[in-house]
């Protein structure tokens, strides 16, 4: 495919081509976390949610700073609609803890013989919370967790926290938006770095150890995620258990994205090794013009579902569909983006999220011809009041991906 200069170099030339792009990165500052907190506890104030449970995972990181992954034993905190975080960890781990806050808050301690949720339960009698109160709990908690706290204190009511992590979180500040635009950059780097070395021969798992490799070379610690898919393989949206082979005429699936300070990239490109034939070439014609179609409906207060139903309408209107039928789009067209690789809000049929400014989504209402390939062309947008911007540009052609030779 020497239109977009497949082959022309070896995989080391390639990774040799690719520089660090993470110099001007900067962290999430303390004064940030302490913005994210008010604008919570506001929140949380408006609506009488007395206090929220976040666990360990992107919540209680993007609250305090924490990065601590969720396991079998209780680890997170509490953050109240007035006062300090408070946080909760086994006794052993208090140092490591230390080590890793950001936000610092009391630690209350629990014995590998006691129990966390009682402990829970005492927390909220000292900040003041002892009758019948609305707590909000982290969506993302394990069953075991939430079950434990509710029988610990049985007399407050107990709500899903989505309404306050996901208010706050799916409205992107301008740092945040400049990391996820950061590792945009970065990933659509290792994209073309990828395209410019493929061969014939070369297996999926090469290109995904290649892939690794180049995400580390522009500044990131490797891939967060990898799909490549070649041939019929391509068809299945997540990919297939076995490798495959690359070989002239072979539709090239390539989704993958790295982080930037926590914050996620998420690209995916697709096109042919060799001359694309003319079914190929339609229906990636047809795959972007309902990308298109999507952006272009994205306006600031018009429902969520509204952009699946632009994609969803145009696929239909070419016979393909309808709804989520194959030869179509099996799936939504995006979903939101940010610590989480899909968070709030969704681009979904019915969804009736209205649209607002720093809101970031996939577009990627991927077409599934069975027995035959898939086209996924995946790139982010983030809401101004102006409208939509792109993150990067789309594929310009199936012959031209990259826009090299216009």
């Amino acid at each position: 495919m020497t239109t977009i200069g497949v082959g022309i170099q070896s995989q080391q030339q390639a990774l040799d081509a690719l520089t660090n792009m993470t110099e001007n990165v900067q962290a999430i500052s303390y004064d940030e976390y302490l913005q994210r907190i008010e604008h919570a506890q506001t929140y949380m104030k408006q609506h009488n949610i007395a206090a929220i449970y976040l666990n360990a995972g992107t919540n209680l990181t993007y609250f305090t700073g924490m990065k601590w992954y969720a396991s079998e034993r209780m680890v997170g905190a509490i953050l109240p609609a007035e006062g300090e975080v408070q946080f909760i960890a086994p006794t052993f781990e208090v140092g490591t803890l230390l080590d890793y806050q950001e936000i610092k808050g009391p630690i209350h301690t629990w014995q590998e013989h006691e129990s966390p949720y009682k402990l829970f339960a005492v927390v909220l009698v000292e900040l003041g919370i002892t009758d019948n109160a609305d707590i909000g709990i982290d969506e993302s908690t394990a069953f075991f967790i939430f079950d434990g706290i509710r029988q610990a204190a049985p007399q407050h009511t107990w709500i899903n926290a989505d309404q306050v992590t996901a208010y706050c979180r799916m409205h992107k500040s301008a740092h945040e938006l400049s990391l996820i635009q950061c590792a945009m950059d970065m990933t659509l780097a290792v994209h073309k770095a990828t395209a410019s070395m493929l061969h014939e021969g070369i297996t999926t798992t090469e290109v995904e150890a290649f892939i690794n490799a180049a995400h580390k070379k522009v500044g990131a610690t490797g891939n967060y995620f990898c799909i490549v898919l070649f041939g019929e393989a391509s068809s299945f949206p997540h990919g297939v258990k076995e490798p495959q082979t690359l070989k002239q005429g072979d539709v090239v699936l390539v989704d993958t994205g790295c982080k930037v300070e926590g914050y996620l990239s998420d690209i995916t490109r697709t096109y042919v090794f060799g001359v694309p034939s003319q079914r190929q070439r339609t229906m990636w014609q047809h795959e972007k013009n309902a990308q298109v179609a999507a952006f272009n409906a994205a306006k600031i207060g018009k429902p969520c579902g509204a952009i699946d139903d632009a994609a969803r309408n145009y696929l239909t209107s070419v016979g393909l569909g309808p709804d989520y039928n194959v030869p179509g789009c099996p799936h939504r067209t995006g979903h939101g983006i940010g610590l989480d690789i899909h968070e709030w809000p969704y681009l979904v049929r019915n969804n009736p999220q209205p649209l607002q400014a720093g809101m970031c989504f996939s577009n990627e209402p991927m077409l599934v011809i069975p027995d035959e390939f898939g086209i996924r062309l995946e790139d982010h947008f983030y809401m101004t009041e102006a409208g939509p911007r792109w993150f990067t540009q789309p594929s310009y052609s199936i012959d031209d991906p990259f826009g090299l030779n216009t």
